[in-house]
């Protein structure tokens, strides 16, 4: 083969096997499709993930996210202090609850809340915090965590991109009040689509529970205003299939990771820093480029390496979020989040990558040079 007939190596690959097709197959054969043993089962085994906490299955994290709050009773005239680095659907939840979104800063290091943004941007009205597991890498759970405590406030972990990481132990969706998971094809595990919701309180498990669900656990007996937010056992059976593979594609993306760490020299290219008792699970290899980002991702797809920025826009300057602030006369000076905005490209890492994929992603990265 030609070097022009080389492959592209895309930035993510989502996994369907004969074992996932065969599941779905299976539960459509019976005819039970809809929150039935599968569901259960899933959430089951997914709490082995976050410390055996009460786990409820929906249709997507962004509704993990949007019911979670729900339940937690945050709406109208609270604020959640959230981070404007991440995607949109961390501060869409808190607005579909009708809470104000207050944006506080990232730390440079694993692109996670400032605990010390956060600490100056609580007011009376403050509600809770929402730390983001941005790329699979554990926030300062063990800074933020006291804030919260010495405040008082909710702790909702958007846990969407990191199933499994863990911060000196501790497994994300296991810190707070409760965590969200999503089930995108892209991520680390799927369902096709869905999301699931840890908590440690048994009352809020069953509010959950009961949200998704039109507000009831017995068919016509609703006991409160809720929505169909369920996840149907195709989903779940095949997220069932999923979980059993999740722990080696996550050694394997810590693998491609590393060898990405070790071997990625560009002088204006920063690898990712992982904390001290961290557990990153690499949902994105994201590394920092210092230098002319346009050009750096041009060069490396015309090299077939697949690249993308998560995310190029703040939340805080998208048009939802930036004209209702601006009528307020409401502006953040979030420096890093800008920095981060600018410099940030995301490399393939995902554990279908062979030796010769990070090779190829290594030299392409190195022939950048100095003069990005």
């Amino acid at each position: 083969m030609s070097s022009s007939e080389v492959q592209p190596i895309p930035a993510a690959r989502p996994v369907i096997g004969e074992e996932e097709i065969e599941a779905a197959v299976r539960v459509l054969r019976t005819g039970r499709v809809v929150q039935g043993p599968e569901v259960a089962a899933f959430e089951e085994g997914f709490a082995e993930l976050v410390a055996g906490r009460h786990c409820v299955a929906v249709n997507s994290g962004t509704s993990a996210l949007h019911l979670l709050l729900l339940a937690l009773g945050i709406g109208p005239g609270d604020e959640v202090i959230v981070p404007s680095f991440s995607f949109a659907a961390s501060a869409n939840a808190v607005r579909l609850v009708g809470a104000d979104v207050v944006f506080a800063d990232i730390e440079p290091g694993n692109f996670g809340l400032d605990p010390a943004a956060v600490e100056a941007a609580i007011t009376p009205r403050t509600a809770a915090i929402m730390p983001v597991h941005l790329y699979g890498n554990p926030a300062s759970m063990d800074k933020l965590m006291p804030i919260a405590d010495k405040h008082k406030l909710a702790v909702v972990e958007d846990a969407c991109q990191a199933h499994a990481a863990s911060l000196h132990g501790t497994p994300v969706g296991a810190f707070g009040s409760g965590g969200t998971f999503s089930f995108y094809p892209t991520k680390n595990m799927h369902s096709l689509e869905g999301g699931m919701i840890s908590t440690g309180d048994a009352e809020v498990a069953r509010t959950l529970r009961l949200l998704r669900n039109q507000g009831m656990e017995q068919r016509y007996a609703n006991e409160i205003v809720g929505a169909n937010m369920r996840l149907t056992d195709v989903a779940a059976a095949i997220g069932r299939v999923q979980l059993t593979k999740l722990a080696g594609w996550t050694e394997q993306r810590r693998a491609n990771a590393a060898y990405l760490t070790e071997n990625i020299t560009a002088p204006g290219v920063v690898t990712p820093p992982v904390a001290d008792g961290a557990h990153h699970v690499y949902h994105q290899y994201t590394v920092r480029i210092t230098g002319d980002r346009d050009a750096a991702m041009a060069k490396l797809t015309e090299a077939g390496v697949g690249n993308a920025v998560y995310y190029p826009t703040p939340i805080h300057r998208l048009r939802p979020f930036w004209e209702p602030d601006q009528k307020a006369g409401r502006t953040w000076e979030l420096p890093e989040t800008e920095r981060a905005a600018a410099e940030v490209v995301s490399l393939p890492v995902h554990p279908s990558l062979s030796e010769s994929d990070l090779e190829r992603i290594v030299s392409a990265v190195n022939e950048l040079g100095e003069n990005l």
